[in-house]
């Protein structure tokens, strides 16, 4: 499955602070779907994604109903990101 949208970048600064985007309501419907047969522990889901020509592996968390793509540090510095900024992202699931 592969997925595209983009989506706002903004900060969690809970006991482990992290960087983070949502996935958008129909993307998250979509990858319900497909949770039942890639996830692991909590509900997490392994994808691989692009943010601009930088490629990453990560999981996706689960929270509230809806999705979060993590976005690591060395991400952020390779495209410039700064919080607030709107984040065009390819997801692939393996599923």
């Amino acid at each position: 499955m592969d997925l595209e949208f983009s989506g706002q970048l903004w900060f969690w600064r809970g006991p482990a602070p992290w960087h983070f985007v949502t996935v958008p309501d129909d993307g998250c419907r979509q990858i319900a779907d497909a949770a039942p047969f890639v996830s692991y522990g909590w509900g997490c889901v392994p994808v691989r994604g692009q943010i601009g020509d930088t490629q990453f592996e990560t999981s996706l968390i689960p929270k509230d109903g809806r999705y979060l793509v993590p976005v690591k540090t060395a991400v952020r510095r390779a495209e410039a990101l700064e919080l607030g900024d709107q984040v065009p992202i390819r997801l692939v699931i393996d599923a």
